[in-house]
């Protein structure tokens, strides 16, 4: 039986498969894989993230297992999007296609005014961060985002979801560039102006915009489940499939 593969890449929440409940069942079609970014570990204390490594792993991910032929599509949320672009770049005969989530990839449109903003807003946070402990900087980043509080971590997860929340070096600082010639799905929830401006930017350089209204994860609603896997299947028509 022949599998095209799909690669997904979380953002800064949860990860692995637990990052994508809704697309499940796409391993039945497809040669799944729920990636960990770097620094990820459900036990292992986290660590300072690399935008580098995080593209090595998607990387890796799309290489020939010597089942068949190397390459697959790639969906990727938040902070996950900037390792897809950044693969894409290095390798796009490996990448079918790209689909963004709620892309985090601000360094695209540092001088548009949504994304100025958030970054005038975010900097000064992260410019400290290393002097915060990570409850602190969890709190403050959530009131800033999310103009809410944040309850204190209770478990030994949820501690270690702050430091790695706290480790992430900010997106508006990953070297990006457009990725000519890979069909490319920006999905938003429609939610913020910020998300919504980078999805308008990549449509102006050939991306298709879909919106899915879900808040920042529109991947969990039923029509953005079906967005996914329509763009996917329909790229998928006229690639080559790989041995599973």
């Amino acid at each position: 039986m022949f599998k095209q593969r799909v690669v997904f890449v979380h953002g800064a929440g949860s990860f692995g498969a637990a990052a994508w409940p809704r697309q499940h069942g796409m391993a039945l079609s497809y040669d799944a894989l729920f990636l960990r970014r770097y620094g990820f570990d459900s036990v292992a204390e986290p660590v300072e993230s690399s935008f580098t490594e995080d593209a090595a792993i998607v990387l890796r991910s799309l290489a020939d297992d010597g089942r068949g032929a190397a390459g697959g599509h790639v969906v990727a949320h938040a902070q996950g999007a900037v390792a897809a672009m950044m693969a894409a770049v290095e390798r796009p005969d490996l990448v079918y296609s790209l689909t963004l989530v709620e892309p985090a990839c601000l360094s695209l449109t540092a001088e548009l005014p949504a994304t100025a903003a958030h970054i005038a807003l975010m900097q000064p946070l992260f410019e400290r961060r290393h002097q915060l402990t990570d409850e602190e900087f969890q709190r403050e980043f959530v009131r800033r985002v999310y103009a809410t509080d944040l309850q204190e971590p209770a478990t030994a997860e949820e501690k270690r979801a702050g430091r790695r929340l706290r480790l992430q070096a900010p997106s508006w600082e990953a070297p990006l560039h457009i990725v000519p010639g890979v069909p490319t799905l920006v999905l938003t929830g429609g939610w913020e102006p910020l998300y919504e401006e980078i999805a308008g930017y990549l449509q102006e350089t050939g991306a298709w915009h879909r919106i899915s209204p879900g808040g920042h994860r529109p991947q969990d609603t039923p029509d953005g489940d079906r967005a996914i896997r329509s763009f996917i299947a329909e790229v998928s028509r006229t690639r080559p499939a790989r041995a599973s």
